[in-house]
């Protein structure tokens, strides 16, 4: 991942300016508040984890965002918002070279796969409780509609496991890359 994050400094054009200092106490801390979490999500087998309550509302206020932008966007748009504010932010953080708030986003980032996983899963069986912020009356399941249309219902479940996967790697590599960082340090 160390690799892959100075390619990306180099392909911004930048100059490669070395992260904002961390004790290696602070990371520490922060590694064992990720072990911490990790080991919480995966005792929870897809369940609704505490933070997958601010996940809910920012996905929720990408549907009213997107909403101005047509039916097919509206839909999408919870999933896009949701993973586009710790994306966002964590490349801010990026630019802005500093180590656990870049790490902490994107951690969250990936998380936020999980709770998109879990939703994705839903989509044939529809047994999860729906939350809107619109119209009350008019409640859709936005992984019935999105894999209904592009044909690909009965896959939701393999659909949901390779997201999953994924999110727990980017988790993983997160705290990798953190764990480097305290190695780096101590070299240092």
């Amino acid at each position: 991942m160390a690799e892959l994050i100075n390619s990306l400094t180099q392909l911004c054009g930048g100059q490669r300016e070395e992260w904002e200092p961390v004790s290696r106490w602070a990371i520490g801390a922060w590694l064992v508040f990720y072990t911490w979490f990790l080991l919480y999500a995966f005792r929870m087998h897809g369940a609704y984890l505490f933070i997958d309550s601010a996940n809910l509302v920012v996905h929720e206020g990408g549907h009213m965002l997107f909403s101005w932008f047509g039916q097919t966007l509206c839909l999408w748009g919870g999933t896009i918002l949701q993973w586009a504010v710790p994306f966002l932010l964590a490349a801010y953080f990026f630019y802005q070279r500093q180590v656990t708030a870049f790490v902490f986003c994107l951690f969250f980032f990936f998380e936020n796969w999980l709770y998109t996983a879990t939703y994705m899963a839903d989509a044939r069986a529809m047994v999860l409780p729906l939350v809107t912020a619109g119209d009350s009356d008019f409640i859709e399941h936005d992984w019935h509609a999105i894999f209904s249309s592009l044909g690909v219902l009965q896959y939701d479940t393999a659909i949901a496991a390779v997201v999953r996967t994924l999110g727990w790697c980017g988790m993983l590599a997160c705290i990798g890359w953190l764990a480097s960082r305290a190695r780096s340090t101590s070299q240092a």
